[in-house]
């Protein structure tokens, strides 16, 4: 093997070697003993204890403990996070602080990082098109070079003859393609980047428009409490008091958004007596001794709880805006109501003017399933002046199709939740659902750290790598 040859298995061994790492023996709980067993005896279901220090050995819930982890290795991100009782962790990062209990979700070959490692193996595989020129140019060469060689030999002797036929370029050319390919595709792993196709690289660099779904791309995927509006002699932290005491065994989007707001207040919450909840229209609970519904305006009118002239028109104008009201009511009295808007991503703002300075860049749209009026007013919050409203779901390829028919080169950044068959369409895709769904999602790019951050970046990367790789090129013809 040649030094190039070996230059190239070393990068190639260097990039999956970085997700491959495992401790060789592990500790679990058995009967409530800690016990060391091989890592390659865990299974899914073991109580895995971790401490300072070391590597948690598979994905999995912890169970118990608290701990700050480094997870820089698959999100790209230095600052550590926290995770406690609930929370998820990930194979191959690093307890920094604290001890936990990880009952193991997936060991082995399921694992994220296993997963992540078999893709970067299938994708350093990925010829460019630079690389495709350069072997078509490589077999042509060949020919004129045997020539070359064959006219040095009597003028040059057989030394020289041998020099003339080496200096043909196709070895070079075969090999630095690979190198330049493993080198980006390690420095973008390192920023929290996964590249799924290689192609996309390259396509990037074509990209004339980007399409960006809105809940759980643009904006988070849980809102955030914009006012309480109160009745009947109620206060707002009254109201709250209520409805966060009602949400708090939920574990969905608007719940979550009642709880922390009760929670930044400091409010109590009492214990729930009973609960009851009805699906699709809200809880019925027993708080304090009082009866408490918590819902929909809909929840309400099958309750037969009538609502309070001014609730009736902040509804009226929710619904034209598109937020949530959710009505609170205390023994068949409709007391208040939480209003909920859609929290816009703090970095959306700042990485949307990064990209419309972009030259390559011609077009944005936003592509939302919400009524017209918030999506234009996202719109116009962002920059943005294209976007298709009230779209469904299996309508939102239909879109990418029709803007490829007016000859857009389409990017579309999603979470990969509703639009898989949009992402699949799309000349280029990205994900913003990050490590958890590596498997499973369809984008060919996936952003590890669930946020917009790196896509202007990437773009960076895309271009650095197709000038890299056209100089290499050129350089080795020369």
């Amino acid at each position: 093997m040649g030094m190039t040859a070996r230059l190239a298995e070393r990068s190639r061994h260097g990039l999956l070697d970085a997700f491959g790492r495992h401790p060789d023996s592990v500790w679990i709980v058995v009967e409530g003993v800690e016990v060391s067993i091989p890592f390659g005896d865990l299974e899914k279901g073991n109580i895995v204890v971790v401490q300072a220090g070391e590597m948690i050995p598979a994905d999995g819930a912890v169970t118990e403990g608290m701990a700050t982890v480094d997870q820089h290795i698959l999100t790209g991100e230095a600052r550590p996070v926290e995770r406690g009782s609930g929370e998820q962790v990930f194979g191959s990062t690093i307890v920094l602080s604290g001890k936990i209990h990880v009952q193991v979700e997936k060991a082995g070959e399921e694992s994220t990082v296993s997963k992540i490692t078999e893709i970067l193996n299938s994708t350093v595989d990925f010829e460019s098109s630079t690389q495709l020129r350069a072997k078509l140019l490589s077999e042509r060469l060949v020919k004129p070079t045997l020539i070359a060689g064959g006219v040095a030999l009597p003028l040059l002797g057989f030394n020289g003859a041998l020099a003339v036929i080496n200096a043909h370029p196709g070895q070079k050319l075969m090999i630095i393609g690979p190198i330049t390919i493993m080198n980006y595709l390690n420095l973008a792993s390192k920023q929290g980047i996964l590249i799924k196709d290689g192609r996309s690289l390259e396509l990037l660099n074509q990209v004339d428009t980007l399409v960006f779904d809105k809940t759980g791309t643009l904006t988070e995927t849980q809102p955030h409490v914009g006012g309480i509006h109160c009745h009947a002699d109620y206060d707002e932290d009254e109201v709250l008091r209520f409805a966060a005491a009602a949400e708090s065994k939920q574990t969905h989007p608007l719940a979550r958004a009642i709880i922390q707001e009760a929670e930044r207040r400091s409010l109590v919450l009492p214990t729930i007596d009973d609960s009851e909840y009805k699906i699709g229209y809200g809880l019925t609970v027993e708080i304090e001794g009082k009866q408490v519904h918590v819902g929909s305006e809909r929840f309400m009118a099958a309750e037969n709880l009538p609502m309070p002239v001014d609730l009736q028109q902040r509804q009226t104008l929710c619904n034209r805006e598109g937020y949530t009201l959710v009505v609170v009511a205390v023994d068949n009295r409709v007391i208040g109501g939480i209003e909920l808007l859609p929290t816009i991503r703090p970095e959306a703002k700042a990485v949307i003017a990064q990209l419309k300075r972009r030259e390559n860049i011609e077009h944005m749209y936003i592509i939302s399933g919400d009524n017209e009026i918030p999506t234009r007013k996202l719109a116009q919050e962002l920059g943005i002046d294209n976007y298709f409203a009230e779209t469904l779901p299996e309508n939102k390829a239909g879109l990418i199709q029709q803007l490829q028919r007016e000859g857009r080169f389409i990017c579309y950044v999603g979470d990969g939740i509703n639009d898989s068959i949009a992402l699949k369409k799309s000349q280029v895709s990205i994900s913003l659902r990050g490590a958890s769904t590596i498997a499973t999602d369809t984008a060919q790019i996936v952003l590890m750290d669930q946020g917009l951050t790196n896509l202007d970046p990437l773009f960076d990367l895309a271009a650095g790598f197709n000038r890299n790789m056209d100089r290499t090129f050129t350089l080795t013809l020369i």
